[in-house]
Order: structure tokens, then C-alpha cells, then sequence
């Protein structure tokens, strides 16, 4: 049974990294990664998954649709907590004043943390609600494509 359940977990985890690659997200599995990520220059978006229902029923869908908008990110990373341990706390070292949580998304600046969407707005929600709290960061802090 305990082998089943490995199984399992593996095929969720790989939908789940397949989904947000697929949604256009680089996937961070180091912490060098995630540094040279989130230092880039311009906005960057970092989408902290898991395997939660939350995640899968809502997070990755508003991380997926919410791009598609007159402004948006110029960097979509991701990491996923739970798996890539060390990449994930690295990128969570750079959300000053904001506890772990997951799934979440972070807004980042030139390696600045701007805004944050944590679990608690998104679990309960729908991924439109979400989408729109996405959107209303990327006006504030993104450039029109």
C-alpha cells in the first residue's frame, strides 16, 4: 500500500510541475536557481506550489490564466514546496515580513518583495478571484506588454 501511495504522490507532483511549466513558469529546483532568478532586473512573479487541492483547483489555474493581461510579469518562476526544499526556502528568504505558505505567489521588483498573495487569500476562493487580486498587483507594479 505504502508503494502505491508513492506512486501516486510521484504522478501528482509531476501533473502538478507539468501544469505550471506548461502555464509558461521556469521551475526553480536550486537555490543557486532561485538567486539568479529573483535578482534579475524587472518583475518578477514566483508562484509557490504544492500539492494541495487548493493549489491544483485554484492556484494553478489563476497562475496560468492571470498572465494573459495588458500588464504582467516580466520574469514567471516557480517552486514547489515540499519537493525542492532548498529552493524553496531560499525564494521564501526573499519575502520579507511574509510567513511560509503555500501555495502563494510573490511579487518581486529587481529582487524586491512588492506584494504577496498568501494561502488564506486563495484557499476558498475561486481561480477568477484569484486571478483578479493577480491582475490588480501586475497594474500596480508592471509594465504594459
Amino acid at each position: 500500500m505504502s508503494m502505491d501511495f508513492n506512486i501516486f504522490m510521484n504522478d501528482v507532483v509531476r501533473q502538478a510541475r507539468q501544469e505550471i511549466s506548461t502555464a509558461g513558469y521556469q521551475e526553480l529546483k536550486t537555490a543557486d536557481e532561485v538567486e539568479e532568478a529573483l535578482n534579475q532586473k524587472g518583475t518578477t512573479l514566483v508562484m509557490i506550489n504544492s500539492v494541495c487541492g487548493c493549489a491544483g483547483g485554484i492556484a494553478r489555474p489563476a497562475a496560468a490564466y492571470s498572465v494573459h493581461y495588458d500588464k504582467r510579469p516580466d520574469h514567471l518562476v516557480t517552486v514547489f514546496a515540499g519537493q525542492d526544499k532548498e529552493a524553496t526556502e531560499k525564494a521564501r528568504s526573499y519575502f520579507t515580513g511574509y510567513p511560509p505558505s503555500s501555495p502563494s505567489f510573490a511579487l518581486l521588483k529587481d529582487g524586491k518583495i512588492c506584494s504577496m498573495i498568501e494561502r488564506h487569500q486563495i484557499e476558498g476562493f475561486d481561480p477568477a478571484t484569484v486571478v483578479a487580486k493577480l491582475q490588480q498587483e501586475f497594474d500596480k507594479y508592471c509594465e504594459e506588454i
